[in-house]
């Protein structure tokens, strides 16, 4: 069964994606997957019964769901939810053994403050929250309204990149796949601990739309 699973991530083949965060970039993110012919169920904290009229805008592909039969239905798992949330609504939602994970989240705070990490990366944070999951950090450096309306079909001149980081090559790849199908270039900044951190807020590619070669120059500077 394992064997059959993965064998069905690599093909991208109608994917079952769970999302937990109704959010801008999770609602969005759930109405590009949908049209792209994926299967999803999202999630947010008040039940499935507060998301009767998102669900009906976003496509027959999307249904609502509890937190942990989002985690449970999606081979790969979008992960939106209020940063102040985490520690409550990521474990909770599990478990994420052998599942790939999306982190979109910045660390802001309740305030809209960026939480001071110390060393560390959001996204190796959330690691700690997901064990046995594959971890990609993306979705978390573009505007929502960008993410929902500007992307284009592939090979298109001017492509908007989205920026992926992650210590596993295969989720890498699962992830730039799905990027590739809502319209955007996945362009790879590395590892979860040096990429991630190339993606955080105030960096030079975060919140600025780049076309795929601008944002390669820009990561050679930086």
């Amino acid at each position: 069964m394992e064997k059959a699973r993965v064998c069905n991530i690599g093909r991208q083949a109608g994917l079952n994606i769970g999302i937990l965060g109704a959010g801008n970039i999770g609602a969005n993110a759930a109405k590009l997957f949908a049209a792209a012919g994926h299967h999803v169920r999202i999630a947010n904290s008040r039940g499935p019964q507060s998301l009767t009229a998102l669900v009906g805008e976003l496509g027959d592909n999307v249904k609502a769901a509890t937190p942990e039969d989002a985690v449970a239905f999606g081979d790969v798992v979008l992960i939106a939810v209020p940063w102040s949330h985490k520690e409550d609504a990521i474990p909770d939602a599990g478990p994420y053994d052998d599942k790939i994970v999306i982190d979109a989240m910045n660390p802001y705070d309740e305030d809209f403050e960026l939480e001071d990490l110390g060393n560390r990366t959001s996204s190796e944070i959330i690691k700690t929250l997901v064990p046995g999951a594959q971890l990609v950090k993306a979705f978390n450096t573009m505007y929502y309204k960008r993410l929902a309306s500007e992307g284009k079909p592939h090979g298109s001149k001017d492509r908007l990149a989205l920026f992926i980081a992650g210590d596993d090559a295969h989720a890498k790849t699962v992830v730039a796949k799905l990027i590739d199908e809502i319209g955007f270039d996945a362009i790879d900044t590395g590892s979860l601990a040096q990429g991630g951190r190339k993606q955080q807020p105030g960096s030079a590619i975060y919140n600025v739309p780049l076309t795929t070669r601008d944002a390669k120059e820009t990561l050679a500077a930086i």
